[in-house]
């Protein structure tokens, strides 16, 4: 296996040199080209980015699951089964007996429970979605027991709708890990975070191999899967940041799947009979967001501007044509209580005018954060030159994503251009990073809440968050969401732009690569070569 690495990771960077020979990628191996720079951790437990996110959907099964055969339908994963109480306070699992994990453990309720209760404890970034449930590291051992070898029970203090929890216990927070073989490398009470972050503990359709930042990550085949072995017996996401590259790569066939090409590059190809474009609606959002400890950056007649100030239409109509589409609220279109309105276009006078009565009317200096890759480099630069013409200086302070994420999560940046996808499939999901914020002080260190992040003061919306995730009736729910979608859309740290639109240059003897519409429902387990 070691020395399999090695050839891809030489086929590719032979392919990327130009050289005359290279090497088609083997009949039971899966090579996508693909911009990686984001991973920062495997360990489910504190995963909170696009790539891992992925990268972990495939190597461990949840509690509950979205399947690759249908992405619509919420079934069981780890668990078979479940019933809720009456009051919909308390929810009993049953396991699906016949799972093992890679190591050969069986999967039994006591990996559940250690797997939920090991994300309260950790307090990593994605804790707060177990932490709405009620849950704490104080008292997380007390609402989620075992029953017996193969049942649990959940208590959810918080008044949810169990819908809501269902949904939740699909996000990678939910991933069940192999309690025996984390423990197994636990040091100083670490719950094995360490191990983890670098290595799996899986009972997904792959497990992984290697993971190396900025060169790779190779998975392998499990063999014992629950639905099957899969069709490929490797996977190797390789890290190739340049779309050009990546072209060059699925052209030459070194890849077998580019994920990140330009349209441009996207349109080059309509002639090649050896590669499709497999296009897949995302629920990704492209967004704008300033800090609001900003003195300038928070007055809301500056913040109105900024969202008169930005080419929309423009930026979709070039450069982002067929990636992106126009999207200016919070919650995806083409899903449940989703705000379709788009308020806003380029109007360099509105801007102005509106600087000017928030008493700015020479504009000011800012400092924008954003990837140095494709397309958001070149977004930034479009900004840089819309804002320009309203008096507005931005800066433009490119690195990669990791490096990006890490200042945005510390509340560090002034003005930042940056992504989000939905953990679950519920407006809640978004609803509560972007519209409600319990706790703004910075010790609170609410890294998940994307309106914490920026500073934002807002019980109003808080409120409005809480009671929409307890409402029973759809209707109603329905139409709390979209009133904090039009609050959040018209006053707020946000300038919303854009929903994603995946196109992938994908081989034509390649078939079954399901990349779904959230960043965790990318499967490779039915891929096959003809």
């Amino acid at each position: 296996m070691r020395s399999w690495i090695r050839y891809a990771l030489a086929a590719v960077l032979t392919a990327v040199l130009g050289a005359g020979a290279h090497a088609r990628t083997p009949s039971d191996t899966l090579v996508m080209a693909f911009n990686i720079d984001d991973i920062i951790s495997l360990d489910p437990a504190e995963v909170f980015e696009l790539v891992g996110g992925e990268v972990i959907a495939n190597i461990y099964d949840r509690i509950t699951m979205h399947e690759p055969e249908n992405l619509e339908a919420l079934v069981g994963g780890v668990a078979e089964s479940w019933e809720v109480s009456a009051d919909g306070k308390t929810i009993t699992l049953k396991v699906r007996p016949g799972q093992k994990f890679h190591s050969g453990n069986p999967v039994t309720a006591d990996d559940v429970v250690f797997s939920l209760t090991r994300v309260v404890k950790l307090e990593k970034t994605p804790v707060f979605l177990l932490n709405q449930f009620g849950w704490t590291k104080d008292n997380v051992d007390q609402h989620v027991t075992r029953v017996d070898d193969m049942t649990l029970r959940l208590h959810i203090p918080e008044d949810l709708a169990p819908s809501l929890v269902l949904n939740v216990l699909s996000a990678g927070v939910a991933s069940v890990v192999d309690m025996k073989t984390v423990m197994q490398h636990e040091k100083d009470g670490d719950l094995g975070y360490e191990w983890l972050k670098t290595n799996s503990a899986g009972s997904g359709p792959f497990k992984l191999v290697s993971w190396k930042p900025n060169e790779g990550v190779v998975f392998e085949a499990n063999p014992g899967y629950r639905h099957g072995a899969p069709g490929m017996k490797r996977v190797v996401l390789r890290h190739v940041p340049e779309p050009a590259a990546q072209r060059l790569l699925v052209e030459k066939g070194d890849a077998d799947i580019a994920r990140n090409l330009s349209a441009d590059q996207v349109k080059g190809l309509a002639g090649n009979a050896d590669i499709r474009i497999q296009t897949d609606p995302k629920a990704t959002s492209v967004y704008l967001q300033v800090n609001m400890k900003d003195p300038v950056l928070s007055k809301p007649k500056v913040r109105e501007a900024l969202r008169w100030l930005v080419d929309y239409e423009g930026m979709t109509k070039s450069f982002l044509e067929g990636q992106f589409k126009v999207h200016q609220s919070f919650w995806p279109s083409g899903f449940f209580a989703s705000l379709t309105e788009n308020p806003y276009k380029l109007d360099i006078e509105k801007g102005k005018a509106l600087l000017a009565e928030a008493g700015v009317p020479a504009g000011f200096e800012v400092e924008l954060d954003a990837f140095n890759s494709s397309p958001y480099s070149d977004i930034a630069q479009s900004v840089q030159d819309t804002l320009g013409r309203a008096g507005l200086k931005v800066k433009i302070l490119q690195a990669e994503k990791k490096a990006v994420y890490t200042k945005h999560r510390g509340r560090q940046h002034q003005m930042i251009l940056t992504h989000w996808s939905p953990d679950y499939l519920d407006p809640h999901s978004n609803a509560d990073a972007f519209s409600s914020n319990p706790d703004n002080r910075d010790e609170a260190k609410l890294t998940g809440v994307i309106a914490w992040r920026g500073s934002w003061e807002t019980p109003e919306n808080t409120k409005l968050t809480a009671d929409a995730k307890k409402e029973v009736d759809a209707a109603k729910r329905e139409q709390m969401y979209l009133t904090l979608q039009r609050n959040v859309q018209t006053d707020s740290p946000f300038v919303f732009m854009f929903q994603s639109i995946a196109q992938a240059a994908v081989r034509k003897n390649v078939d079954g690569f399901v990349s779904g519409p959230s960043f965790d429902l990318v499967f490779y387990r039915n891929v096959k070569k003809q």
